[in-house]
């Protein structure tokens, strides 16, 4: 039995709704067609439209299945795309027909003539459905993965409108979808504000690692030993026992800080691993996140490959980001969008890490990024960027101090963050229990 079962009533009597994915409902309810509930698609902007017409345009991407609408764009009609299309009103409930698995569903609150829908939706006007009791229904897994089930095609999965119009409905009375919208508004707000406090949490512990990351690697961990200046602005003061080095410094003479010289090709099944600069990251670094080419067994590219314990940093892509190369990657290759960044054995490879990560290293590269859409970092910048040195065995120690440290915050987001995923799977869960009639909510809403 679940905790939502446990917490709520249950109605007195039930019967069989007659559709087999939706099993019993309350005996007083009723399953109808949605086409009978409500009307779909019922206003659209012809091309007769003044072309200087002002819109606000909401397309898919604008639409969050729990948010409902974050965002709109305004222009006018004759510089909207052509899906521009739909007209809404207020108590319209909008769900995504194409790419359903986004879930892309919301009902319209405010009164705005000029809000304007992609032809990506199908709008549902109810007439005997209250709009936010629908909106709800379709958030349910009994409804939604009906939609999904019923689309078609493979990258851009889409469902017909008139599809979607003969989904069956749970219906109670109107007061009853009335009650039942008003429990979930309070109730879902409760945890979603949970949620977002939750989210900030690992928010805070984020900026809390970063910011020891960055004091370790250039203050050290000695707080009373003397300082001096860089004459790096973003380093300030360091540890006066440190020095100041150009990153190329610590390369190898042999191996030298340098972005890939591989293509991206066709992924061939055996062929040598290839890293772009949006795969670095240590949870993307490995065998089976990453494509493979034939042209990197070529030899004008070995002089890029990689071996066990290198640091790949994005230079384009996720720029900024470092991770070090795992044991499985020895031999892989790089695209021009990540670069190389060896080291002498006198060099820590973890401390050196940590250090790349850091916002004093990175503020250096960050305000000389090329592009204006999309950003890199030249090489040459990467190679001369001034890093504080402090000795081997200082490296060691602060990587390990770094490490541990890094270690428990992660796994204190790690708890945070399946916290998080089960207050999803308890509103998703307590929606569905209002809207099939699993739990009597009517005396709940004061």
């Amino acid at each position: 039995m679940s905790t939502i079962s446990l917490k709520y009533k249950a109605y007195s009597t039930y019967k069989s709704s007659g559709v087999e994915w939706l099993g019993e409902i309350p005996e007083h309810w009723e399953v109808r067609r949605l086409k009978y509930l409500a009307t779909v698609n019922d206003e659209v902007l012809d091309e007769t439209t003044d072309p200087d017409r002002e819109i606000a345009y909401v397309d898919i991407g604008n639409v969050d299945p729990v948010k409902g609408i974050t965002g709109r764009e305004d222009l006018s009609f004759k510089e909207a795309p052509s899906r521009a299309r739909r007209i809404v009103r207020r108590g319209d409930v909008i769900v995504s027909t194409v790419r359903t698995y986004l879930r892309a569903i919301a009902r319209i609150e405010a009164e705005d003539q000029d809000v304007i829908v992609s032809t990506g939706f199908a709008v549902i006007r109810p007439r005997l459905l209250d709009g936010a009791y629908v909106a709800y229904a379709f958030r349910s897994p009994y409804l939604v993965e009906r939609v999904v089930a019923r689309s078609t095609g493979v990258g851009y999965p889409a469902i017909n409108a008139s599809d979607l119009a003969c989904l069956e409905v749970a219906l109670p009375s109107p007061p009853e979808q009335r009650a039942i919208a008003a429990f979930l508004d309070r109730e879902t707000v409760n945890i979603d504000v949970l949620i977002a406090k939750y989210e900030r949490l690992i928010e805070l512990l984020q900026e809390k690692r970063t910011a020891l990351v960055t004091r370790s690697v250039t203050k050290g961990l000695n707080p009373d030993v003397p300082m001096k200046h860089s004459d790096v602005e973003s380093l300030g003061q360091v540890p006066a026992h440190w020095e100041i080095k150009r990153l190329s410094h610590l390369a190898p003479s042999n191996r030298p800080i340098m972005y890939g010289i591989v293509l991206p090709g066709p992924h061939i099944e055996d062929g040598v691993p290839i890293i772009k600069g949006g795969d670095v990251s240590s949870a993307s670094l490995s065998l089976d996140a990453l494509n493979r080419t034939a042209a990197a067994i070529e030899s004008r590219h070995a002089k890029s490959r990689l071996k066990k314990g290198d640091l790949v940093y994005a230079i384009r892509g996720s720029i900024g980001d470092v991770a070090m190369v795992p044991g499985e990657l020895e031999g892989a290759n790089l695209t021009q969008d990540a670069a190389r960044v060896a080291y002498r054995k006198e060099c820590d490879g973890l401390w050196l890490l940590f250090l790349l990560r850091s916002r004093a290293v990175f503020a250096q590269l960050e305000s000389d990024a090329l592009g204006a859409t999309i950003r890199g970092i030249n090489i040459r910048d990467l190679r001369r960027t001034r890093i504080p040195v402090p000795p081997q065995n200082e490296q060691q120690t602060i990587a390990e101090y770094v490490n541990d440290e890094s270690h428990m915050t992660d796994d204190l987001i790690a708890k945070i963050s399946e916290a998080i995923d089960r207050l999803k799977e308890l509103r998703i869960a307590l929606i569905s229990a209002a809207v099939t009639g699993r739990i009597d909510v009517r005396g709940e809403t004061n």
